[in-house]
């Protein structure tokens, strides 16, 4: 299973959204908190090339935000990619 990486912010509905799914998938997942880490939010934007969080990583893949995991999820992409 590849290595997810969340970057998310406590008060983020759309961050809640994504982790649900990542734990209805059943998947681990690793989440970085960028609240109050300008470091950290400096890091994920330039990785994702987006400031907005949730971005997620499936392994090397930028999945990029929670609108983005659930469009995979309705298109029957997210499994495949979760292997």
């Amino acid at each position: 299973m590849p290595q997810i990486v969340v970057y998310s912010s406590d008060w983020c509905p759309y961050c809640s959204r994504a982790k649900a799914l990542l734990a209805k998938k059943g998947v681990a997942f690793e989440e970085i908190r960028v609240d109050g880490q300008p470091q950290l939010r400096a890091d994920m934007a330039r990785k994702a090339g987006r400031t907005s969080v949730p971005q997620i990583w499936i392994g090397d893949h930028h999945v990029g935000g929670c609108d983005d995991l659930y469009a995979l999820e309705r298109a029957g992409k997210l499994d495949p990619l979760l292997r």
